[in-house]
């Protein structure tokens, strides 16, 4: 027993000490930090590294370290870099990097720079950060650097990102404080830019005011055309309600007046009734009266007699009441009857004089709204006839000034193909007219009606015909040719022809040209 119980407790002394060495030996790896395994770590591995999570490190054979995950910020004061103009320039700018979490990077940063301090980082940072900044500087001209940003961050960055990969670092946020150069070039830019920023703006803001001006325009147009039809709505629901309202008044006029003449004829009526009923009473007691006393005075006829005649004389009496109450009551119901049709009257006359100033009034806007489109529309037609007009002219004008230009370049050019000889331009022009010249010769005599011609002939023909003569006198009336041509200055050719003249001219012929009409 006693054996036993000293290897349980062996045992679980044994597990408590190896409990407590494997908790000694595994690492753990806090978010802000890259835990770096190195030593024997596997087959073709240098190091080993864990972003968050933990590991075991293996004593004698193991180690580890813990690389910072803080970013870093470095101030670039880059003076003087050649751009691709050739224009130096001060680019003071601001990096922020730090080690990178891709597995990749981890492997690098814990191969390049496990064991170096912070500064030692940044100065090696900043040596490969200046001679990339230089470098990207130079590939751009100072407009792409100055006025898209954007694409110089990100020129830096494609530059920069992968050489700070090969030491494991990342590039965070690039800062560029300001951009100037000692020739003021960028200050001319910004001089030229800020010029046209202006122009544009003035331009825009008389585009909004026009704009503005014509919108007002048609608003304030709109506006009055609601405010017209809201004010004539206005009058129709006025002049409605008070046509409603002598309806109404004359409906319980009418019905006032009904309701009196009817309270009154009951009331004559009820009077009359309560008055045949009292008389009605009188005359029973007096009856009851007449006959005890004929009972018991059954000898007194000549009292008897007289009651008679006072009961005839009532009854007379009641019967002119009730005939009077009935004619009053007839009265009463016929002015009554008349009350109401004269209000009904009334209240139709208010209605056809209410439809009818609601037609006119409805008739005098739409006339209004009418004329106004008719001179819109006018106004319209006008102005596009008159644009019409003004682009018929201008195309005229375009067609002249194209067909006179044409003319003046093929008289240059023809004066250029003549070269020495520029006195046969002319000739060549004229040449182009002698057929209108023919023409024209032509119909000067094709509507010459000649119904007869007589020829007395000398019959000497040495002389000439004289009919062949005269043909020629008649042809030589008319201009030669040669003759226009020497008016305007220009001697044709002699190729075209010349008409002959007659050197002996007939003295005995004589010729008569007769029309017979």
């Amino acid at each position: 027993m006693n054996f036993l119980a000293l290897g349980v407790i062996f045992f679980v002394f044994f597990v408590f000490v190896m409990t407590i060495f494997l908790a000694s030996r595994y690492k753990r790896c806090p978010s802000n930090q890259v835990l770096a395994i190195y030593g024997k770590v596997g087959r073709g591995q240098s190091v080993k590294c864990y972003h968050g999570g933990g590991a075991f490190v293996w004593p004698l054979i193991q180690d580890s370290q813990y690389l910072d995950l803080t970013p870093m910020t470095i101030s670039i004061p880059l003076k003087g870099a050649l751009s691709l103009q050739n224009i130096r320039i001060n680019v003071p700018s601001t990096f922020t990097i730090a080690i990178d979490t891709s597995q990749d990077s981890m492997i690098n940063s814990a191969v390049r720079l496990l064991g170096l301090s912070t500064e030692e980082i940044e100065r090696m940072a900043t040596e490969i950060i200046f001679g990339q900044l230089r470098l990207t500087v130079a590939s751009l001209r100072i407009e792409d650097i100055n006025q898209d940003r954007e694409k110089f961050l990100q020129a830096i960055r494609n530059n920069i990102e992968p050489e700070l990969k090969k030491i494991g670092l990342t590039l965070i946020n690039v800062n560029i404080t300001d951009i100037t150069d000692e020739s003021g070039y960028i200050e001319a830019i910004g001089k030229k830019a800020a010029a046209e920023a202006i122009n544009k703006a003035k331009v825009e803001v008389a585009e909004q005011e026009r704009f503005g001006a014509v919108g007002e325009a048609s608003a304030v147009r709109e506006k009055e055309v609601q405010v017209a039809e809201q004010e004539a709505q206005m009058a129709m629901g006025q002049k409605a309600a008070e046509r409603d309202q002598r309806i109404t008044v004359s409906k319980y006029e009418a019905e006032g007046a009904s309701g009196e003449a009817s309270a009154l004829k009951e009331k004559e009526i009820a009077i009359a009734a309560q008055a045949a009923k009292t008389q009605q009473g009188k005359k029973e007691a007096e009856k009851e009266q007449r006959v005890v006393i004929a009972q018991l005075e059954s000898e007194s006829v000549e009292g008897e007699n007289k009651s008679k005649a006072n009961i005839a004389k009532y009854n007379a009496t009641l019967q002119e009441a009730e005939a009077d109450a009935k004619r009053r009551g007839e009265i009463a119901i016929a002015t009554a009857q008349r009350d109401v049709l004269r209000a009904e009257k009334e209240a139709e006359v208010a209605l056809l004089e209410k439809q009818e100033l609601a037609r006119q009034e409805v008739e005098k806007k739409r006339v209004e709204v009418q004329a106004e489109a008719e001179a819109e529309k006018i106004r319209r037609v006008a102005r596009g006839e008159a644009d019409a007009i003004v682009a018929k002219y201008n195309a005229e004008a375009k067609g002249v000034q194209a067909v006179l230009n044409a003319k003046a370049q093929g008289y240059k050019d023809l004066f250029l193909a003549a070269d020495e000889q520029k006195h046969l331009v002319p000739t060549m022009l004229m040449i182009e007219k002698i057929n209108e010249i023919v023409k024209l010769q032509t119909e000067a005599i094709k509507n010459i009606k000649i119904d007869k011609v007589t020829v007395w002939d000398s019959g000497n023909s040495e002389k000439g015909s004289s009919t062949a003569n005269f043909l020629s006198s008649m042809v030589k009336s008319l201009p030669a040719l040669q003759d226009i041509s020497k008016m305007a200055g220009i001697d044709l050719p002699d190729y075209l022809g010349k008409v002959a003249e007659n050197s002996n001219p007939a003295s005995d012929k004589r010729s008569d040209t007769q029309k017979d009409k």
